[in-house]
């Protein structure tokens, strides 16, 4: 935030904000616009996507804004930004091909339509923030050759885990640490919750009840990680990481092999900690020097050192994310290179041949973190990848899939991307 406000501020001043588009209008979705239309000079939500237009009207209304128009073409988009009407439609392709808009916002969560809204942004200019864990722990390093290729930035957020990691991550590093583990930290893990049982909870919380799975079934989590380890060059230790259960987070560095970390640095997540929710990173100092100064600031004997944020803050930083993009040409988090680590798909139940498989977050499976080499080499099924499948053989429960054992759906973008990814960067 600091640099960037200033920035916002001066934008403000000079009458030229920076504009931003949005597809999508789901909880998120309404947590940005409220955001920026309420608490960021400097920036104007100048459009809105969604399938359904009066959920972009309602999530402009909720956050005060009136003179909503309803447009179809870009040139009636493009007429509505320079007369300051705020624009909503239900196709996303308007938003990435006008002009006078610096950024897209997408926050649908979606593979296969995220992939195509992602690409068309990115072919007319546009800086890209992806909240999608799920496009980006899939495709994420391919769609950045497009983003490089372009001149523009592809990132996922400041506020969401990946982002607040990746700022650690950096922070440890700018004060000579060096950085050997990063971890998120769960409340809860049971791969076989569903709709059904997370009902409740989704109610309460206004998520619809395959989002709030996907938490609790660590698919979620496993994304997240995913998309650190390519933007750090770190792995996983284990299929599925380890996930211990601590009391408190400092618990932490005393379990993980430190000279495996040393050899390179490892994703991963604790469960039950204190403070929840939260991430953290393990940084490590063999100065002695610095190791007497980190124990006077209270940090502990080393040579692994917690440094941790106790919260996410998701929608509330994701102006901050535009600002650095547009602005500073700085994405958040963005792949290093090749996959390193990826999300792959394992039966949550027994699955039977002829089954159709679902989608994230649903009945019959979950993903779990696995190194992108093993992946490529066992040709396992990526999770991303999974919903539309056909099973041409029976997987017992907790078995993760291969290609084999499906029957892929053809004409698919996603999968173009995916066969152009492992093609540009063989297994590491």
């Amino acid at each position: 935030m600091i640099i960037v406000d200033r920035a916002l501020e001066q934008r403000q001043r000079d009458g030229k904000p920076v504009r931003v588009a949005m597809v999508g209008a789901g909880a998120m979705g309404r947590g940005i616009a409220l955001q920026i239309l309420t608490a960021v000079p400097g920036m104007e939500l100048v459009a809105i996507s969604n399938r359904h237009i009066d959920a972009a009207r309602r999530v402009y209304r909720e956050a005060g804004a009136e003179q909503i128009e309803t447009v179809e073409t870009v040139a009636k988009l493009e007429d509505a930004i320079a007369r300051r009407r705020y624009a909503v439609t239900d196709d996303a392709m308007l938003l990435c091909r006008a002009g006078g808009i610096d950024a897209v916002l997408e926050v649908t969560g979606t593979i296969e339509f995220g992939a195509r809204v992602v690409l068309e942004a990115l072919g007319h200019g546009k800086h890209v923030i992806a909240m999608n864990a799920e496009l980006n722990g899939t495709l994420g390093p391919i769609l950045k050759v497009y983003a490089d290729k372009a001149g523009v930035v592809l990132t996922d957020a400041d506020g969401d885990q990946p982002g607040v990691l990746i700022n650690l991550y950096r922070f440890v590093a700018g004060i000579g640490c060096r950085p050997v583990l990063c971890g998120n930290i769960k409340g809860l893990h049971d791969p076989y919750r569903n709709p059904t049982t997370q009902e409740g909870f989704a109610r309460t919380h206004h998520l619809t009840p395959n989002m709030a799975t996907s938490f609790a079934d660590g698919t979620k989590i496993s994304f997240e990680m995913a998309i650190v380890a390519n933007a750090t060059g770190f792995r996983v230790g284990v299929r599925g990481m380890h996930g211990p259960k601590f009391d408190d987070v400092q618990d932490a560095a005393g379990f993980f092999p430190l000279d495996q970390l040393l050899q390179r640095g490892w994703c991963d997540y604790i469960v039950g900690a204190r403070p929840s929710p939260g991430v953290f990173v393990l940084g490590y100092q063999e100065h002695p020097l610095q190791k007497h100064y980190l124990r006077l600031y209270k940090l502990g004997d080393g040579p692994l050192y917690t440094f941790y944020t106790p919260y996410h803050l998701c929608h509330f930083e994701v102006p901050v994310t535009v600002a650095r993009a547009v602005l500073f040409h700085d994405a958040a988090v963005t792949p290093r290179g090749g996959p390193l680590v990826d999300v792959v798909a394992t039966a949550k139940r027994d699955l039977r041949v002829g089954d159709t498989i679902d989608g994230i977050g649903f009945y019959m499976t979950y993903g779990l973190a696995e190194n992108s080499d093993v992946v490529g080499a066992q040709r396992l099924l990526p999770m991303g990848l999974a919903e539309g499948c056909r099973l041409k053989r029976d997987v017992v429960k907790d078995q993760v899939l291969t290609y084999a054992d499906v029957q892929v759906p053809e004409g698919r973008l996603c999968d173009e991307l995916r066969a152009e990814q492992e093609a540009r960067f063989p297994p590491p």
